[in-house]
Parts: structure tokens; C-alpha cells; sequence
């Protein structure tokens, strides 16, 4: 009897191994994608604004005060009526972030900086309604201080807050990952006999790249963690030296009519006036790095700002016996800030231009490209800077978007800086390819308009 049925319960047992065999690799792969998914999920959002939430209130209010104080020293009704746009802005932006999925402190900071904004915007409307000799400024101007710095000194709670969500974000991401090794390892031995080419396929395929991700988001995070300190410091710098150079230069333009033609009394002043302007763009660039502005994007044609600017190069480069040429092998729409997009191509043109000093050619071309951007394959529109100059040096490109480093003598070494921090808002990259003696690239890789693809 045994001998009959032996053979039959093997069977069964066979089958009842596979079955077991089968719904545990059912469920260690699933428990794997779940794991996945939701790992992704959490990549996908470590660029938002979320972590810099203080770094934009606290811009926005310096702007706002700035121009509050400008309007206190002299009356403009179109400034005027820029504070209002840049109240109501800022009043919507507060009440739209407070409506956002935010961490539960971040959210009460919010809460008690929308009550002091209120505060803030009450008092400031007073010098907006009544006549500037009615009004005590000097009060006025000591409690409007006053409020502002409760403000900012909220908006470094709120740093604190973000960060510690950060190292939150960080510390459940790595446990996620801890977990999904340990699911990988159990996975693997269930596998060892069904597949292990499958194991090491799902590790190739869907670990790695995950893994390459998230090191790149926190890449990403890191800096722009950075880049806020920067723009904190840039903020308050500007605001300390803004002030003393416009009652310095008001000074100046006051005493011009009081000094003789021709004198050197006047040329000083010019002197001073002068360099007091290049200061002032000193200041620009340095916010322009630190807290660069949201672009105004539009659909334009890629060729368009080479177009636009070709009559503000050929004089310049015709002098210098430099050649300008244009390759345009497309011409995509493309979304951006057309003046943003320019002044990208005016400094990488003058770029070249000073690399080569006199002979040479400079080349402006447009194509599409088939490439990754932003992690997914998608259809892009390259504008190119080539030129013939002597190439960019190893020891250079180690630093070239580094901000402040430069090798020219009177530059800020901000410029490339700047630029590739458009194109990042643009959701593009800014590259380059450079030969000794051959020349060098400069590449602005943007998405195609969403008509176009």
C-alpha cells in the first residue's frame, strides 16, 4: 500500500513545495517592490521646497522691507505699488505652504509667521496711507525694525525645524534601505534554487540605480542646504551695505551742484559715484548666485536669443578679428526666461571671446538630442558655445562652477556660477567639453516644450 501511494504524496509534496515555494517568492517580492516604491517615492520629493522654506520667507521679507524702506525715504507711487504686489504675494505664499504637507513644527512656525506678517504689513501700510509729514518716521521705522526682526529671527527656528526634518528624512530612508537589504538577503535564499539570475537582476536593475538616486538627491540636498546658508548670508550683507551705499550716493548727487565745472573736487565725486555703481553690482551678482529669481518662463524658439543678441556680439567680436558663426540644426520651442536665457549666452560668448583675445571663430549652434534629464530619457533642445580658444586648463575645471573662483583679474567669479544655477531652475543642465589647444563647448541642455514631444 505504501509503495502504491508513496509516489502520489511525492507528487503532492512536490507540488506543495512549489506552491510554498511559489507564495513565499510571491511575498518577498512584493514586500522588495512595496520597499522600492516607496523608496523612490521619497527620492522623487527631496527636491522640493519643503527644506527651504526659511531660506524663501527670509528673502522674501528682506525684499519686501527693502522696498518699504526705499518707499519711506521717497515716495513712488509704482513702488508703492510694487509693495502691495509683493505683500499679497507674500500673504498668499504663507497661506498656500501652510495648506502643504509639511512637518507638524514647520507648520506651527508657519502659523505664528503669517501672525507676525500681519503685524508687519499693518504697520508698514501706515507710511503707504498717510502723508510722509504726518507720519513719525523715526518710530515708525524703529517698530517696523522691530517686528522684521522677530521675523527673521522665527525664520531661523524654522532652519533648525527643517533640518532636524532633514536628518528625519535621512535617518528613515537609511532604515528603509537597512530593511531592504535584509528582504534582499532572505529573498535571495528562497531564490538560490528557483533563480538566482533573477536575484541579481532585481539587485542590477532596480537596487543600484536606487541606490545611485538617492546618493545623488542627497548630493543634491547637501548643496542646496549650502546654497542657503549662502543666501541667509547674502541677504543680510546686502542689506547692511545697500542702505549706507544709497545714502552715500544720494550724498554724492547732492553735493554735485555744489561743486565748480572742471574740478577736481567734481572729479572726484564721479570717481566715487563710480565705484560706488560697481560695488552695487558687486552686490547684484553676489544675490543674483545666492537667491537667483524665479524664472518667467514663455515658449520661445531655441534660436531666438542668439538672434536677439548676434547685433550686441559682431561689433565687439569683428574688432578683435574673432568670427561669428551659426550651425542652427533645429530650432525647438522651448520654455524659458528669455532674459535669464540671455544673460546665460552673453557671459559664456564674452567667455570665449576672452579666452581666444584676438583670431579666432566662435560658433553658435542649436540641435536635438536624445538624452536623460533629470534621471528620465526625454527629447532636448542643446544650445551650444563653441570656440577656438586655448581650452580650459585640468586645475581649472576642477573649480569651474565653484563661486568666486576665477582667473581673470577684475572678475567676481560668479558668472558660471550663475549661470548653471538658471539652467538648473530652467529643469536643464549647464555642461562643457573641453581640448588644450583645441577649444572648448559650453552646452545648454533644456526640455523641449511639452507641444513639440
Amino acid at each position: 500500500m505504501n509503495s502504491k501511494f508513496d509516489p502520489m504524496y511525492r507528487t503532492a509534496g512536490y507540488l506543495l513545495g512549489a506552491l510554498l515555494a511559489v507564495g513565499a517568492i510571491i511575498w518577498a517580492e512584493s514586500e522588495i517592490w512595496y520597499c522600492v516604491n516607496y523608496l523612490r517615492q521619497r527620492a522623487d520629493t527631496v527636491s522640493s521646497d519643503g527644506f527651504h522654506l526659511s531660506d524663501q520667507l527670509e528673502s522674501r521679507m528682506r525684499a519686501l522691507n527693502d522696498d518699504v524702506f526705499r518707499y519711506s525715504q521717497q515716495e513712488s507711487p509704482e513702488r508703492g505699488a510694487v509693495i502691495e504686489k509683493e505683500s499679497e504675494a507674500l500673504r498668499q505664499w504663507l497661506a498656500d505652504h501652510r495648506a502643504a504637507p509639511v512637518a507638524p513644527p514647520q507648520l506651527e512656525l508657519l502659523a505664528k509667521a503669517e501672525t507676525l506678517y500681519a503685524r508687519y504689513a499693518a504697520h508698514a501700510g501706515l507710511v503707504l496711507q498717510t502723508n510722509h509729514a504726518q507720519l513719525a518716521l523715526a518710530p515708525w521705522r524703529e517698530q517696523k525694525e522691530r517686528i522684521l526682526g522677530e521675523i527673521l529671527a522665527l525664520t531661523v527656528e524654522l532652519n533648525r525645524a527643517e533640518k532636524a526634518a532633514l536628518s528625519g528624512f535621512m535617518d528613515q530612508t537609511q532604515r528603509s534601505m537597512d530593511m531592504l537589504y535584509r528582504k534582499l538577503i532572505i529573498s535571495s535564499l528562497v531564490l538560490l534554487t528557483m533563480g538566482a539570475v533573477l536575484g541579481y537582476l532585481a539587485y542590477r536593475g532596480v537596487i543600484v540605480p536606487l541606490r545611485s538616486r538617492l546618493w545623488q538627491s542627497q548630493r543634491v540636498i547637501e548643496r542646496q542646504e549650502k546654497l542657503s546658508s549662502l543666501g541667509v548670508l547674502a541677504a543680510g550683507v546686502a542689506h547692511e551695505i545697500r542702505n549706507p551705499l544709497t545714502s552715500i550716493k544720494a550724498r554724492l548727487f547732492t553735493q554735485q551742484s555744489l561743486l565748480e565745472e572742471k574740478s577736481e573736487a567734481l572729479e572726484d565725486n564721479a570717481f566715487i559715484t563710480e565705484e560706488i555703481s560697481r560695488l552695487e553690482k558687486i552686490v547684484a551678482d553676489f544675490l543674483a548666485f545666492a537667491r537667483p529669481s524665479e524664472p518667467q518662463m514663455i515658449a520661445l524658439k531655441a534660436t531666438q536669443p542668439f538672434r536677439d543678441l548676434e547685433g550686441l556680439f559682431r561689433p565687439a567680436l569683428t574688432k578683435a578679428n574673432i568670427e561669428l558663426k551659426k550651425e542652427f540644426l533645429a530650432d525647438p520651442h522651448i520654455q524659458a526666461d528669455p532674459a535669464q536665457l540671455k544673460q546665460v549666452l552673453i557671459n559664456l560668448v564674452q567667455n570665449a571671446a576672452e579666452s581666444m583675445g584676438r583670431d579666432g571663430t566662435i560658433t553658435l549652434r542649436t540641435r536635438i538630442q536624445k538624452r536623460h534629464l533629470a534621471t528620465h530619457p526625454a527629447t532636448v533642445a542643446v544650445i551650444e558655445v563653441e570656440d577656438t580658444g586655448p581650452g580650459i586648463p585640468p586645475e581649472v575645471q576642477k573649480r569651474l562652477f565653484d563661486p568666486f573662483f576665477t582667473t581673470k583679474a577684475s572678475g567676481t567669479g560668479l558668472g558660471l556660477s550663475i549661470a548653471a544655477r538658471i539652467l538648473e531652475k530652467h529643469g536643464g543642465t549647464l555642461e562643457y567639453q573641453t581640448e588644450p589647444n583645441r577649444g572648448t563647448i559650453f552646452r545648454l541642455v533644456l526640455p523641449i516644450a511639452a507641444s513639440e514631444t
